[in-house]
C-alpha cells in the first residue's frame, strides 16, 4: 500500500480569502489546465506534475504543459512520475475555464501559453518569486516560501487531497533543487518540515539526488571545461564578479541540448573572490539566457529586472538578444551603480 502522508500534515489551514477562493475554484471545476514556466526546472515541473497527479486522482480532467517552442522535458527531470499528463503546447486549451500556473514570475515566462493565460476565465498563479506582479485573478504568491512546491503542498492540504509517493517525489524534487539541497539562505524551517513530511511517503532520496546531480553525459564535462577556461574574474565590479559563457557551438560539438548546461553556474560560483556570478548560455534560437547568482551582498533580482528579467535576491536571470560583450557591459553598469540586497 502506498503511504499517505496527509496524516502527518498540519491540523488545518487558516482562513485566507485568496487561498479559499483558489480551493473553491479548483473544487468546483471538472477540467483544469496547468502550466509552468518555459525551460522548466525542478521546482516548476515538480510543482505542476504534483498538482496534476493529485487533481487527477481526485477525478479532475487535467491538462499540463509548458510553452517552449521546442517542447521537451529536460533530461535530468525525465525520472519524474506522471508525465503522461503533459501535452504539446499546440494541444493546450486556447481559452481555459480554469488555468493554474506554477513558478512563473511573469506571464511572459509562460512562453507560447501566455495567450491561454490571458484568455482564461480564471487564472490562479502559484509562485514564490518576490518580483511576481500577481498577474492572476487569484494569486497564491508567497516570497517567504523556499520553493513553489511548498505552496503546492499547502494547496493540496487546503483541498483535502492526499500526498502519495508519486506526488511526494515531484514535490521533493522541486524543494531540493530550489534550496540547493537545503544549502541556500532561502531554506526555512517550513522547508525542512515539508521535507520530513514527504520522506514519510517512502521516497528514494538517494536515487533522486543521483538523477539530479550525479548523472551527466561526458560531453557536459568538455563544455564545462571550455566555459571554465574562458571564465573572467573582475574583482572591482559588484564586490567581485566572475562570469563566463556557453555557445551553441560548444553544445553542438557534443550534441548537448540547452538544458544540460544549466549546472555550469553551480561550478563557476565557487570562486571565493566573487560576490556575483554570471553565466550566459546561448539557446537554440541564438538568444542569450543569462543566469546570475549572488552571495547576498547584491540584489541580482533588481539588476535582472532592470534588464527585463527577474527572480530572487540571490538568484535571477534575463534574456538578452545582444552580443556577449554588450550584455555584460549593461550588467557591469548596473552592478557598479550597486543594487544592495
Amino acid at each position: 500500500m502506498t503511504p499517505d502522508v496527509r496524516a502527518g500534515g498540519p491540523a488545518g489551514p487558516a482562513p485566507d480569502p485568496e487561498w479559499d477562493r483558489a480551493a473553491e475554484l479548483i473544487s468546483s471545476a471538472d477540467e483544469i489546465a496547468l502550466a509552468c514556466h518555459v525551460s522548466p526546472d525542478g521546482d516548476a515541473l515538480g510543482s505542476m506534475l504534483a498538482a496534476g497527479a493529485a487533481l487527477r486522482a481526485a477525478g479532475k480532467r487535467v491538462t499540463a504543459s509548458f510553452g517552449d517552442r521546442r517542447f521537451a522535458v529536460p533530461r535530468l527531470l525525465r525520472f519524474l512520475p506522471c508525465q503522461d499528463l503533459l501535452v504539446e503546447p499546440g494541444d493546450y486549451p486556447q481559452a481555459p475555464e480554469l488555468m493554474v500556473v506554477f513558478d512563473a514570475a511573469t506571464v511572459d515566462r509562460l512562453g507560447t501559453l501566455a495567450g491561454s493565460a490571458g484568455r482564461a476565465r480564471e487564472l490562479i498563479v502559484v509562485d514564490h518569486h518576490p518580483s511576481n506582479p500577481r498577474f492572476g485573478t487569484v494569486n497564491l504568491v508567497d516570497p517567504a516560501a523556499s520553493a513553489t512546491t511548498v505552496l503546492v503542498e499547502r494547496l493540496l492540504d487546503r483541498l483535502g487531497l492526499p500526498i502519495d509517493e508519486a506526488v511526494a517525489t515531484c514535490l521533493y524534487t522541486g524543494l531540493v533543487t530550489d534550496t540547493g539541497s537545503f544549502k541556500h539562505s532561502s531554506t526555512t524551517p517550513q522547508a525542512h518540515r515539508t521535507a520530513a513530511r514527504l520522506l514519510g511517503a517512502g521516497l528514494d532520496t538517494e536515487e533522486i539526488a543521483r538523477r539530479l546531480w550525479d548523472d551527466s553525459p561526458f560531453g557536459y564535462l568538455k563544455v564545462l571545461s571550455a566555459a571554465l577556461d574562458r571564465a573572467v574574474l573582475e574583482p572591482e565590479v559588484g564586490g567581485g564578479l566572475v562570469w563566463t559563457f556557453v555557445t551553441r557551438a560548444d553544445r553542438a560539438a557534443y550534441g548537448l541540448p540547452y538544458d544540460e548546461v544549466e549546472p555550469v553556474i553551480d561550478v563557476v560560483r565557487r570562486a571565493g573572490e566573487a560576490e556575483v556570478t554570471v553565466v550566459l548560455k546561448e539557446d537554440d534560437d541564438g538568444a542569450w539566457q543569462v543566469s546570475t547568482r549572488s552571495r547576498g551582498g547584491v540584489d541580482v533580482a533588481g539588476v535582472c529586472a532592470a534588464l527585463g528579467g527577474g527572480g530572487h535576491v540571490r538568484a535571477a536571470g534575463f534574456t538578452s538578444h545582444l552580443p556577449v560583450e554588450e550584455t555584460m557591459a549593461s550588467l557591469r553598469a548596473l552592478l557598479t551603480e550597486g543594487a544592495p540586497a
